[in-house]
């Protein structure tokens, strides 16, 4: 579903839906997104927070800013990952070569993505991954940088035949409600392009 009006798609999007459920939300997630917290890349699926009034957009926000939301997503990259778990670290910033694109540079912003290995198959490595930080492309950055990129990542890797988008997707959001404080925590499953791409990747 496409978050937010864009050249080209002006209506049927996740800010129209919200703002016809909740007229009552301002432009607290920008004039283009409100109610939205936080963003997916483009062609990543799962789990998205958005509030449904201003109040709660605030509470959330800063949850999200004093990194207490607990995110994880499943990535299939390419080749063998090793060790079995570990952590990645490297500054994010602009890609001077290409504008296009972030990159692990000297002076970007600090970042951090700790990933465990859930399976290997042939040419490939599924990781569950828990990002610290949230950069532009950090997942997407930090695999590639380690020589892994995410699969079908056509803009840090290369096109694939298993999948006709990057093999990433939002599975595991936690956060405290906005209200009341108790513990809430969603999960999703892989959608159904992804799960037939880990098939095929297992034959």
């Amino acid at each position: 579903m496409v978050v937010h009006p864009g050249a080209g798609r002006s209506r049927h999007t996740l800010v129209n839906a919200l703002l016809a459920r909740c007229p009552d939300l301002t432009g607290v997630g920008g004039v283009l997104r409100p109610g939205i917290v936080h963003r997916l890349d483009k062609d990543t699926s799962g789990l998205l927070l958005v509030a449904k009034n201003d109040r709660a957009h605030a509470d959330l926000s800063r949850q999200l800013k004093e990194r207490t939301v607990e995110k994880g997503y499943l990535a299939l990259v390419t080749g063998r990952l090793e060790p079995g778990e570990g952590v990645i670290e490297g500054a994010i910033g602009r890609d001077p070569r290409n504008r296009k694109r972030m990159a692990v540079v000297e002076g970007g912003r600090p970042a951090r993505t700790a990933y465990r290995v859930r399976e290997r198959l042939d040419g490939c490595t599924l990781v569950e991954i828990t990002p610290s930080t949230g950069r532009t492309h950090q997942i997407r950055v930090h695999l590639a940088a380690v020589g892994h990129p995410v699969v079908g990542d056509a803009l840090y890797g290369r096109p694939s035949a298993l999948v006709g988008r990057q093999f990433l997707h939002a599975c595991r959001l936690g956060f405290r409600h906005p209200v009341d404080g108790r513990p809430l925590l969603f999960e999703s499953p892989l959608p159904p392009d992804l799960q037939q791409a880990l098939r095929s990747a297992a034959r």
